[in-house]
């Protein structure tokens, strides 16, 4: 059994777990819980009502969050030329082609998010045991293949948050830090739901958003009411 902080219990203490919040209740109530010792990233959990076993059913993007996530995103790109110097200039982090995918089949993974120019998949391909795992592999869908690497790297670097669902069909994201003002904070989570909302695959019958969670890193989740 997991012992919990005497902090993480009496913030438990203060949510009503029965309760399913209104947004802004929601967040004004988190931004009151007991805090950490670091500014917390404010995650938000949703579970979907779609069949994870069909691929046409998965839910996959990427989404620019109109207030940011707060922190320092590390972006790798794989281009070469012209592409590759636009990365650097835009603030790739990493940049390079075989190098760069030896570098990160041999176990190095210090960085959030990688881009690639459709003519490095090559290179990329190959690393699908290394980056699927994690999350990291590189797609169109969430615009981390593009032939506009310096644009991507951009909208990362600003706060564009990519997700995808995992195997119980459920989608993990941050919406920003604990010390973001609640108005941002609203602005991001709602933002983040719109997106996923209008992403509803056609096949889904009945409730597609079926329960949202709010949530700082070392905090109880909240129940979050949710409109389609």
């Amino acid at each position: 059994m997991v012992k919990r902080s005497k902090r993480y219990q009496e913030a438990v203490g203060l949510v009503d777990r029965e309760k399913v919040y209104e947004v802004g209740d929601a967040i004004d109530l988190l931004k009151e819980l007991p805090k950490a010792k670091f500014d917390e990233a404010v995650e938000v959990v949703i579970r979907l009502g779609i069949d994870p076993r069909k691929t046409d059913q998965l839910i996959r993007g990427a989404v620019s969050l109109p207030n940011g996530l707060g922190k320092d995103v590390k972006v790798v790109v794989f281009a070469e030329g012209d592409k590759a110097e636009a990365a650097k200039a835009a603030g790739a982090d990493e940049v390079g082609s075989d190098e760069l995918a030896a570098k990160i089949d041999g176990g190095w993974m210090d960085f959030d998010i990688v881009i690639a120019s459709p003519d490095m998949m090559k290179h990329v391909g190959k690393l699908g045991r290394a980056l699927g795992p994690q999350g990291k592999m590189p797609s169109p869908k969430s615009g981390t293949v593009t032939p506009d690497v310096a644009a991507a790297v951009n909208e990362f670097k600003a706060g564009k948050v990519e997700f995808r669902t995992d195997a119980g069909g459920n989608i993990h994201a941050p919406v920003g830090r604990a010390s973001f003002s609640s108005e941002a904070l609203s602005e991001n989570l709602t933002t983040f739901l719109d997106h996923v909302s209008s992403m509803r695959p056609a096949a889904v019958k009945g409730a597609y958003l079926k329960k949202v969670s709010l949530s700082t890193t070392m905090g109880p989740g909240l129940r979050v009411s949710y409109g389609e």
